[in-house]
């Protein structure tokens, strides 16, 4: 596909998700995938790969199976590395030492190469060597004490946040580490964590810890420091509404014929709202009781405050906005056909978003012989390789 990386060549030797999500990143944006993955075992042609998450993660790639145990798989990754641009790993830190693909090893072979790596708990200290998944880091984080409603106990985020941040964040030192070879012609290493990348999220939760000493607590579905922000019932459900600040507050008011609300003496300033937050809210659901959720979606956007509905997954992709800026992206896959996959959400003017992906993604070991022949690995030598296992 066209698009502003198509002259780079990566090998992903990502697994889980956020790794494969840093490589995404990639190739959506035109970039040479290979994902590089071990022979398969078993009677199991697609490894797993048929499902949503696997095909969402791992669409426009080419898939090489091959077996960096051996000592042969292992040359032939070198050879594919000197050819390389980028390699992405997110294996335990000590795995990549002990097959041979670590950044030093690679660097002698490649010296523009950019190697990026994202781990559970960083590349060295105490925790460097334990395995790191998304809800362990959420908790480790912080993050859960923050999430769900006070004196509930802690709560996970809905979605694998720490995979998906720590896979952004890497992929955007990627792009950093490019910029820099463009100057310099050096490569680098470029590195960041599951932890890393939660306590970034934290952002100014946490930072009122780091400057003031304030640990933040649960707040529910209310905005921590902007009252009124948060969930308000409505007649046949329930709203997001974030009517804080005196010009929101008043238009607020008058949309929904509040006139008690506005005229009530404990909540005549922003900082009067803010100490009375539970009974303003209990206020403010009175009023917001008398109206369906379509009325107050209705009203308070043409005042100009800010208001949602709370949507399921499926009422968010069939909503008209959504439809409109067509998130939802088709992709051929062999086996399953049409599948829609969940697009980019950056937009560059002198790239429009394709009306569909290059492909789905691949089943293990698809493109084999093909990733070769283009990395200039003759017909014979293939041949010997597959009849040894090395690829498959």
């Amino acid at each position: 596909m066209e698009g502003p990386l198509k002259h780079l060549t990566v090998l992903d030797l990502t697994i889980a998700r956020a790794g494969p999500t840093a490589v995404r990143l990639l190739t959506d944006w035109g970039a040479r995938v290979v994902k590089i993955e071990p022979p398969l075992s078993g009677s199991s042609a697609t490894g797993g790969r048929l499902g949503p998450d696997e095909q969402n993660l791992h669409r426009n790639k080419k898939s090489l199976c091959l077996d960096l145990k051996a000592t042969q798989g292992r040359q032939l990754f070198y050879e594919l590395v000197e050819q390389a641009d980028i390699v992405v790993e997110n294996f335990r830190s000590d795995v990549k030492f002990r097959l041979g693909v670590d950044y030093d090893t690679l660097k002698a072979l490649n010296p523009r190469l950019i190697y990026a790596s994202i781990s559970g708990f960083g590349q060295s200290g105490p925790y460097a060597g334990r395995p790191g998944v998304d809800q362990i880091v959420q908790g480790m984080s912080g993050l859960m004490s923050v999430t769900g409603e006070p004196g509930r106990g802690p709560m996970r985020v809905g979605v694998a946040i720490s995979d998906t941040s720590a896979g952004m964040f890497l992929g955007q030192g990627i792009l950093l580490a490019l910029l820099h070879r463009e100057q310099t012609g050096q490569g680098q290493w470029v590195h960041t964590s599951l932890l890393e990348a939660m306590l970034n999220k934290l952002d100014f939760q946490g930072a009122r810890y780091t400057m003031t000493g304030e640990v933040p607590e649960q707040q529910g579905n209310d905005h921590p420091t902007q009252v009124p922000m948060g969930t308000f019932e409505a007649k046949d459900g329930f709203v997001n509404i974030a009517a804080f600040g005196e010009v929101m507050w008043s238009r607020f008011c008058a949309t929904l014929q509040a006139q008690e609300l506005l005229e009530h003496p404990d909540y005549q300033s922003a900082a009067d709202r803010a100490a009375a937050r539970q009974p303003l809210k209990e206020d403010m659901n009175q009023v917001t009781r008398r109206y369906t959720v379509e009325e107050l979606v209705t009203l308070l956007n043409e005042a100009g405050v800010p208001c949602g509905p709370i949507n399921n997954i499926g009422e968010a992709f069939e909503n008209e906005q959504v439809k409109f800026l067509q998130m939802a992206k088709a992709a051929a896959h062999r086996e399953l056909g049409q599948v829609a996959l969940i697009r980019s959400p950056i937009n560059l003017s002198a790239f429009p978003q394709e009306t569909a992906f290059d492909c789905a993604a691949p089943n293990p070991g698809a493109n084999s012989v093909d990733v070769l022949k283009q990395f200039g690995v003759s017909e014979e030598r293939i041949d010997s390789l597959l009849e040894t296992g090395v690829i498959s």
